[in-house]
């Protein structure tokens, strides 16, 4: 029932938001009593601590799938990217934006995880990238995925990036080819071309 509780608590946060949720709403959508919800969570903060960490280690584990498979770090970058969105439902409801503005706390722990997981990994990949001669040799890779991290961050800054101009898909797509174009070599172009020319078709 716990893992039915959260599972059914994050659909609604991620579609409608941190906020507007409430214990009787997903009582109702569950078709279970407020109590029940309380056995498992003494309130709404612990259950939105169990939803936020729970979706971030299920992303972490896609991501390191998707890490496994890829043929090159470029489309590794687009197909985590995809699966990110996927799973967050282009992030319609500003979750990010909605947890730092009311469960702050909570926020803080979740971007230093974020920080620990992507920083690993986008080094990983961008030494991947320097090994195969996508990605130019003389790159700082621990400066460009610290760099990666604060503008992937940066994009969802509503008061910078307002939602009424810019829909997340495209300011993910953009921030993606503004960040590989700065460090690909004339081959990693090549590939990075054609996933600009396929995503925009």
């Amino acid at each position: 029932m716990r893992e039915n509780i959260i599972h059914k608590a994050a659909d609604l946060f991620i579609t409608l938001g941190f906020k507007s949720v409430t214990m009787d709403d997903i009582a109702k959508e569950m078709g279970i009593s407020k109590k029940t919800i309380y056995v498992h969570f003494s309130n709404k903060t612990k259950l939105v601590e169990a939803v936020t960490f729970g979706l971030f280690e299920t992303i972490c584990d896609g991501i390191d799938g998707i890490c496994d498979e890829s043929n090159n770090p470029i489309e590794e970058l687009y197909d985590i990217k995809m699966f990110v969105m996927h799973h967050l439902k282009n992030e319609k409801s500003s979750p990010q934006f909605q947890l730092k503005k009311y469960y702050p706390q909570i926020y803080d722990v979740l971007k230093q995880k974020q920080f620990g997981k992507m920083h690993e990994s986008v080094k990983e990949s961008l030494q991947k990238g320097v090994n195969t001669t996508l990605f130019r040799p003389k790159i700082n890779v621990d400066f460009i995925s610290r760099m990666y991290f604060n503008g992937m961050t940066g994009i969802k800054d509503h008061s910078i990036f307002p939602q009424e101009t810019y829909t997340m898909d495209y300011l993910m797509e953009s921030y993606l080819e503004y960040h590989l174009r700065a460090i690909v070599t004339e081959k990693g172009l090549q590939i990075l071309n054609k996933f600009i020319t396929s995503n925009q078709s």
